[in-house]
């Protein structure tokens, strides 16, 4: 009797310890959620967005362009350790100007077009997300780019400074 309450209890155990490794879902976009570098408002720029969930932190860090978001995580200087990472599938969302407020994807199950000529919610130019690889290959058959996941974005296309010269479209 005493092992099989011992089995329980350190079942019971090891399931509290898996689900207390959960990483934190994604928050609804509101109307009052900041992006983090600009503190601006992001609902009133288009483009993708991100949120990072950080240890200790109840909410997340919202990202006016997947560009800072990408900065954010190259970045050695952070407040706690990250235990999320969320962005917008572009290709659930409504259009270029309307990303979606729940459309959000792990960062890790994104595919990404990095290099197309086309202005991020902050005017810069965009690393725009989707789920389905697909999607991201039709994008850049449309606006150019090129198809790469999130270990594969070189730094200089997150760190370097913005070329002001560039003509950059905004999707429909």
């Amino acid at each position: 009797m005493k092992r099989l309450i011992l089995l329980a209890a350190l079942t019971l155990a090891a399931c509290n310890e898996d689900e207390a490794k959960a990483p934190p879902p994604p928050a609804d976009l509101t109307e009052q959620a900041l992006s983090y570098f600009c503190q601006m408002n992001i609902a009133e720029h288009g483009g993708p967005k991100g949120q990072i969930h950080l240890e200790g932190h109840p909410a997340p860090l919202f990202f006016a362009q997947v560009r800072d978001l990408m900065a954010y995580l190259k970045s050695p200087e952070r407040d706690a350790e990250i235990t999320a990472v969320y962005v917008s599938d572009m290709g659930a969302a409504p259009s270029w100007s309307e990303p979606g407020i729940s459309n959000w994807i792990p960062v890790g199950e994104a595919s990404f077009v990095v290099g197309a000529p086309v202005a991020g919610g902050m005017g810069a130019p965009e690393i725009v997300p989707f789920v389905n690889p697909e999607a991201a290959t039709a994008f850049v058959e449309t606006y150019g780019g090129e198809v790469l996941l999130l270990d594969a974005i070189p730094d200089d296309a997150v760190l370097a400074p913005v070329d002001l010269s560039l003509t950059l479209e905004t999707p429909s």
